[in-house]
């Protein structure tokens, strides 16, 4: 009968045992010199070898003729406890065996001597499933066993143990073995069974085992079908995208090209590929670029991604802007995990993390902000985008202003002197016999010079205000009249006390004290009602900003300083 590669190459002795010299040389040492405790608890992840050092110690304390410290596995002790026949070193699994009647039936029999070897061993695997009577039924006998009587817990959830039971207990704590302790055991495996393992294809296994010994042997006897193990065997066999595919789609988001990423994605869909390792992929090599951000010659890179193509990505990112893709496949991931349609899931996530606006998280926030912030240090004035980039648009309107200001100074100077402004300069102006218009007879002619410039672009940049809401409070006061009906933003933009505007120019500033009252303000439902509601007023579009601030935040704050200076929290002097 065939048997899994797992199980046939588990290790037989403390020697075998890979990358866990920390426990196996101080288990030896014990054994060696007899000074044995009579509770082991053995912690760490899963595959990294503590049910096998439980059954080598079970075998090594009865072995008639130890080796350094290592059972013989030749004695008769070491035989029928390996075989299983005797029954003086038993096996539990917690998962099944977890209630109080189990522990007190195990407890009433582990008085009894053992009838074939020196020690009786107890293992209870999964550990932590026990329930906390059976715990509680445990604590006795665990902490004043029987001379010949020795407890061996192993678990992967060490927080799940409760305290009674770890002060009684010796904890040693197993490591994920590494990478390079993976690849030689992978190696030795197929030469011994007689197939080719390609250096590629060992080393993909072994980061796919992440740490697990177990897990690289079960992948390698799921892919060893035939004489040959190569790099593309593995990734149709497990179902992976390959490395250069999930380059291609995260470069396709980090220049917000959906399409591509779209269509690479329908490409992999169809080829069968598994969509949460995609997600998996996508998440490594993200978690790579921004590891190369933060450190470029950081030891923490998993390494399955080239140098040059991380560099060449993470100047393409901004670091929020990794934080918030990271948290959309996560996001993503635990939706599969809840069974939403697959697909679906994952082109949502892809095009979020092309298009951060789509997305009211504050991660996503982070992400906007930061690429207005980038693009204003190198100057590029981009334009569009939404909100995101209006605010710039009033900076330069605000600059054209002053400079008008300026020339409409000098033309008043000239004026005064009897200067043309048109034609040859510094010619007295004989025309010049009325006096300077007023400020609103000036402005009707600019309104009226701008309309008749017949310039689309112009007069929508410049349109007059309608003078009827020139007025902030006026202006703000109908806009909440018109969201008496939506008491969910009335209630909110209503309350003075937290939220304040002020209409200045084509821009409507909001200050609130409150970032929780920004975000909200900021996001879609209510920042579209409001640009919709100010377009139906004034007649032209305006932009929204929102600013930390209120009228009030001072007198809000000095009533907390005298809160706390009155119960005698802090002495302000």
């Amino acid at each position: 009968m065939y048997q899994a590669l797992y199980r046939k190459y588990r290790p037989r002795a403390f020697s075998d045992v890979l990358g866990q010299e920390h426990v196996t040389v101080t288990l030896q040492r014990q054994i060696i010199s007899g000074r044995l405790s009579h509770a082991y608890l053995f912690v760490g992840t899963r595959g990294t070898g503590k049910t096998s050092c439980a059954k080598i110690l079970s075998r090594a304390i009865n072995c008639q003729n130890p080796v350094n410290g290592n059972p013989c596995n030749t004695c008769a002790s070491c035989v029928g406890i390996e075989n299983g026949s005797i029954l003086d070193v038993l096996e539990l699994d917690a998962a099944s065996n977890n209630g109080v009647d189990d522990v007190r039936a195990l407890r009433e029999e582990a008085i009894y001597s053992p009838a074939t070897v020196n020690k009786r061993v107890y293992i209870i695997d999964e550990a932590h499933m026990l329930s906390n009577s059976a715990f509680n039924a445990l604590l006795k006998i665990l902490e004043e066993p029987p001379e010949h009587l020795v407890f061996i817990l192993a678990t992967t959830a060490l927080h799940k143990i409760p305290a009674t039971i770890l002060s009684r207990c010796q904890r040693f704590s197993f490591k994920r073995i590494s990478p390079t302790y993976i690849i030689a055991m992978l190696s030795f495996v197929s030469k011994n069974e007689g197939f080719t393992l390609t250096e590629d294809a060992a080393n993909e296994l072994a980061l796919l085992a992440d740490g697990s010994m177990r897990d690289a042997l079960s992948l390698l006897d799921q892919c060893a079908s035939d004489t040959a193990v190569d790099l593309q065997r593995v990734l149709d066999t497990i179902g992976l995208v390959g490395r250069q595919e999930i380059l291609k789609l995260v470069d396709s988001i980090a220049v917000r090209d959906t399409a591509t990423a779209l269509d690479i994605l329908d490409r992999t869909y169809n080829d069968g590929r598994d969509m949460s390792s995609l997600l998996s992929e996508m998440a490594s090599l993200l978690r790579d670029i921004l590891v190369y951000k933060l450190s470029p010659d950081s030891p923490l890179q998993r390494g399955g991604f080239s140098r040059e193509g991380i560099s060449s990505l993470s100047e393409k990112f901004s670091t929020e802007r990794l934080f918030f893709c990271l948290e959309i496949i996560r996001e993503a991931v635990f939706n599969l995990s809840r069974g939403v349609g697959v697909k679906l899931t994952v082109e949502m996530c892809l095009i979020s993390m092309c298009d951060e606006r789509l997305s009211d998280d504050m991660p996503a926030l982070l992400s906007r902000i930061a690429r207005l912030e980038g693009a204003f240090a190198q100057g590029s004035g981009i334009r569009g985008q939404g909100s995101e980039v209006r605010g710039q648009g009033s900076e330069v309107r605000d600059q054209g202003s002053e400079v008008r200001g300026q020339e409409s100074g000098d033309e008043e100077r000239n004026a005064e002197f009897g200067i043309k402004n048109e034609g040859e300069a510094g010619i007295p102006n004989p025309e010049l016999t009325e006096p300077l218009k007023s400020e609103t007879d000036q402005t009707e002619v600019d309104s009226q010079r701008l309309e008749a410039s017949g310039s689309d672009h112009i007069n929508s940049e410049f349109r007059i205000p309608n003078s009827e809401f020139t007025d902030s409070a006026s202006f703000w006061a109908n806009v909440l009249e018109h969201f008496k009906n939506d008491m969910s933003i009335y209630s909110l933009l209503s309350d003075s006390s937290r939220v304040n505007a002020e209409l200045r120019d084509d821009a409507l500033i909001i200050r609130a004290g409150d970032m929780f009252i920004i975000s909200l303000i900021e996001s879609k439902k209510f920042s579209d009602p409001l640009k919709e509601v100010a377009r139906k007023i004034l007649g032209r579009d305006i932009s929204i900003r929102v600013e930390v601030g209120g009228d009030n935040s001072d007198e809000v704050g000095r009533k907390k300083i005298d809160d706390l200076d009155k119960f005698g929290v802090v002495k302000f002097e």
